[in-house]
């Protein structure tokens, strides 16, 4: 028996309607993550952007607020609805409300 487990397959709406499986197509993140390459998170300790639930989140938006690619971080952590940590210098919860301010604003 092989030590290798089958990759996740999900279904992939394709050309012509036709469905197509594809190896983690759903894990796969949205745009361009090059922006890591100048994130000053990437020199940090990944815990603090990361803390236990009550924990203060002090110190990693703190990085985040010198950080050149402050912007794209929160954008990329929007468009692939990241759902723990701090990204862009927000929380779960502040990115949450940003998204309901944003559908909010765009019904209006």
């Amino acid at each position: 028996m092989s030590t290798f487990s089958r990759p996740h397959l999900s279904l992939v709406p394709g050309p012509a309607s036709a469905s197509v499986l594809s190896p983690w197509t759903d894990l796969a993140p949205v745009g361009d993550p090059s922006w890591r390459l100048e994130a000053l998170c990437a020199e940090t300790d990944p815990e603090a952007f990361f803390p236990e639930k009550g924990g203060s989140t002090r110190d990693a938006k703190r990085v985040c607020s010198g950080c050149s690619v402050r912007a794209e971080c929160l954008e990329f952590a929007l468009a692939n609805d990241e759902r723990f940590g701090i990204w862009g210098g927000l929380s779960e919860r502040e990115r949450r409300r940003l998204r309901l301010q944003q559908r909010t604003g765009l019904s209006a």
